[in-house]
C-alpha cells in the first residue's frame, strides 16, 4: 500500500519567514468579530473602506476601457499609453524626466518591491531600509535570503533619517538603499537636503537608490520633493502608483521607473522585465483607465486633503492628551506612529495592540511589525475614518491606557 502521508519539510523555510503585520493582526480581529464583538479597523490604509470615493472620471475610464474590449493580455511592461502617461505625470508633478521605455507597470508597489529584490538580492546581501519601514521591504529581502538592515529615523526630529547611521551601516554587502517619502508608517516628509544626502551616499558608494513615492501628493503643510528631481548623475529607481492618490487600492496599478542618464540600470531593468513577462501582465482595463486618469485634473484632491488634514490634526491632538502616549505630527500620507510608555503594563507593543483589541475592539498595528528595532514601543493608527469614528476609537484608547496606568 502506498504511504499517503505528505513528506516532511513540505513547506519551505523562506515562506515561514513571511510576516505582514498590517494584515496579520486582522486574524485575531476576525475571530473576535465572529463572536459578536464590534471591531473598529484602523489598521489598513484603504480610503475606500471609510467615506472616500474613487473619482468618477476613474470609474468612467475603467468602464469605457472594458466596454471597448481592452480585456485581454497587455504587454508585460505595460501598455504604451500608460507608460507615456507616467512620463508626462512625473515631469508635470515631480519634475522628473524619464522615458517610456524606462517605465514598468506593476500590480501595485508591492509587486515592484518583490521583483526588485528578486533581481538585486543575492544570498547574504544587505538592503538598507528606513527604521521603521513598510513591511514588504523587510519581508521580500528576507524571502530572497538577504538581510534588511534598518537605519535610524529620529523621532524627536520628525522621524528624519539619521544620515550618519546610514553611512555607518553601508558595507560591501549592501545591495541597495531604500527611502520612503512621504513615509509609511510615520507620515514624515524628507526635506531636499536629506534627499540630497541620500543621493550623495548612493553616488559615493555606487549603490542603487530606491525611492518609494506612492504618497507624493498626499501632503499637508509642505510638498514632497521627488528624489530623482534632485539627482544629476546618480541613477534612481522610483516606485509609485495610483492606489492612494487616486483612491483605487483594489485596482493594483503601480509602476517603477529607472532614472539614469547613461542607461546604467539597463541590466537591472532587463532582469525585472524577465519577471514581468513570466507573470504575464498587470490589469489591462485598469492600465487604460490609469492612462486617462493621469492626464485628468487633480481638483478632487483638494477635498480629500482638507478632510485628511482635519483628521490628522484630530488624532495628533487627542493622542498627545493621553498620559503614556506621545505622537509626532505627520506631514504626509494618512498614518500616525505614536510611542507607548509600556513600562511593566505590557511586555511588548504587540501585547499592547492585542490587549487593546480584545478589550476595546479598536484595531491598530504594532510598531515592531514595521521594524523590531526602531518600531518597537509604537503603534500605527490609520486616520482615514470619519471624525466621529476616530473620536470614539480615541476615547476607547484613552480609557484603556489610563485604566492600565
Amino acid at each position: 500500500m502506498p504511504d499517503n502521508t505528505l513528506r516532511n519539510n513540505l513547506v519551505t523555510e523562506r515562506t515561514k519567514t513571511i510576516h505582514y503585520a498590517i494584515r496579520d493582526v486582522v486574524v485575531a480581529a476576525k475571530k473576535l468579530e465572529a463572536k459578536g464583538q464590534k471591531i473598529t479597523f484602523l489598521n489598513i490604509g484603504d480610503p475606500i473602506v471609510y467615506d472616500f470615493e474613487t473619482p468618477h472620471f476613474m470609474i468612467e475610464a475603467f468602464c469605457k476601457a472594458a466596454k471597448q474590449g481592452f480585456n485581454g493580455y497587455s504587454a508585460s511592461q505595460g501598455i504604451p499609453e500608460f507608460r507615456e502617461a507616467v512620463v508626462e505625470k512625473e515631469k508635470r508633478i515631480n519634475q522628473v524626466s524619464i522615458l517610456a521605455q524606462d517605465v514598468i507597470a506593476t500590480a501595485g508597489i508591492s509587486e515592484g518591491i518583490q521583483m526588485m529584490m528578486a533581481a538585486l538580492v543575492h544570498p547574504k546581501s544587505e538592503v538598507l531600509v528606513p527604521g521603521p519601514t513598510y513591511p514588504p521591504y523587510l519581508a521580500f529581502v528576507r524571502f530572497f535570503n538577504g538581510k534588511a538592515v534598518t537605519y535610524r529615523c529620529i523621532e524627536t526630529e520628525g522621524w528624519r533619517p539619521d544620515i550618519e547611521d546610514i553611512r555607518a551601516k553601508i558595507s560591501d554587502k549592501t545591495a541597495a538603499m531604500v527611502l520612503i517619502n512621504p513615509n509609511n508608517p510615520t507620515g514624515a516628509i524628507y526635506p531636499p537636503k536629506t534627499l540630497q544626502a541620500f543621493i550623495d551616499l548612493a553616488g559615493e558608494y555606487r549603490i542603487p537608490l530606491i525611492s518609494d513615492e506612492v504618497y507624493d501628493r498626499l501632503t499637508y503643510d509642505q510638498t514632497a520633493a521627488s528624489t530623482a528631481s534632485l539627482a544629476k548623475d546618480v541613477p534612481i529607481i522610483g516606485f509609485n502608483g495610483l492606489s492612494k492618490v487616486f483612491l483605487v487600492p483594489g485596482w493594483r496599478i503601480g509602476y517603477m521607473y529607472f532614472h539614469h542618464q547613461n542607461q546604467e540600470l539597463n541590466e537591472l531593468k532587463e532582469h525585472i522585465l524577465k519577471q514581468a513577462r513570466i507573470r504575464i501582465c498587470t490589469n489591462a482595463p485598469a492600465q487604460y483607465a490609469a492612462a486617462t486618469a493621469l492626464h485628468e485634473s487633480d481638483a478632487y484632491l483638494q477635498d480629500v486633503l482638507s478632510r485628511l488634514r482635519e483628521r490628522r490634526d484630530l488624532v495628533w491632538n487627542r493622542l498627545n492628551e493621553i498620559n503614556g502616549i506621545s505622537a509626532t505630527k505627520p506631514e504626509g500620507a494618512f498614518y500616525i506612529f505614536p510611542s507607548i510608555d509600556l513600562q511593566k503594563r505590557w511586555s511588548t507593543d504587540e501585547a499592547f495592540v492585542m490587549a487593546l483589541l480584545k478589550e476595546t475592539g479598536v484595531l491598530v498595528v504594532h510598531g515592531s511589525g514595521f521594524d523590531p528595532i526602531f518600531g518597537a514601543g509604537h503603534f500605527r493608527l490609520v486616520f482615514l475614518a470619519p471624525p466621529t469614528t476616530l473620536n470614539s476609537a480615541l476615547n476607547a484608547i484613552q480609557r484603556f491606557v489610563e485604566k492600565s496606568h
